[in-house]
């Protein structure tokens, strides 16, 4: 089943007069449980893209379906409301909120969403820290973190809302190779053991190694798709 279908993708954007075609005419198809790679060069259209999945943006032409979901006719609200109740979202540059401890970090989201107790978010929130390895850090603020901690809770966050989809932009970007590993098993395992579709884009090559598909785009353009699920 499809997590995610783009058809026709075109965004461009205005720059004065001119015109600038950041993805031409782009057609992917991410099934659910998929572990992705979209990497290629700076400037190549990998952000734009995870922009546009990501419901932050939307396509000059074309359409982008989100779990069976079309977003080209979506209110401002129901985008809201669809990124809030299907994707999680990982950045490089972690964006925890620095006067909140780890725990309040990952229990923010659930205070956008209706339906969670005080008693359920505490257990929800937990269990997924304990999950990323940050049981006996959840009251720590982020200062109080490494870099790979701050990450890890980045990561808790994208998942507590329990989302189909995740999107990633360079997540190991600010890590170091070992502490981006550890990262991406995580990833990996719960990708693995909820079938939660993760699509990244980086530059790093132990991504792409992990990836069980990769994508290469290059001037706006898919250029390559090699199927990897033999390495994983």
């Amino acid at each position: 089943m499809e997590i995610v279908k783009a058809e026709k993708i075109r965004k461009d954007y205005h720059i004065g007069k001119l015109i600038h075609t950041a993805l031409h005419e782009i057609d992917l198809s991410i099934g659910t449980g998929e572990f992705v790679a979209i990497a290629g060069p700076s400037g190549s259209g990998k952000t734009t893209l995870l922009n546009l999945i990501g419901c932050l943006d939307k396509p000059t032409e074309g359409d982008i379906t989100v779990d069976s979901v079309k977003i080209r006719d979506l209110d401002n609200k129901r985008l809201s409301d669809l990124r809030n109740e299907k994707i999680g979202f990982i950045f490089q540059t972690f964006n925890l909120i620095p006067v909140l401890t780890a725990f309040e970090n990952v229990e923010l989201p659930l205070l956008l969403k209706s339906g969670f107790s005080h008693s359920a978010r505490q257990k929800l929130v937990s269990e997924i820290l304990e999950k990323v390895g940050l049981k006996d850090f959840m009251h720590r603020r982020p200062n109080e973190l490494s870099g790979g901690q701050q990450q890890r809770v980045a990561v808790a966050r994208a998942l507590v809302k329990q989302p189909k989809l995740i999107l990633a932009d360079e997540p190991t970007a600010n890590l170091d190779s070992s502490i981006g590993m550890s990262i991406l098993e995580i990833m990996k395992k719960l990708n693995r053991e909820q079938q939660i579709s993760f699509i990244f884009s980086t530059h790093d090559k132990m991504v792409m190694d992990m990836a069980s598909r990769l994508i290469i785009l290059r001037d706006g353009n898919i250029k390559e798709e090699i199927n990897q699920n033999n390495q994983n």
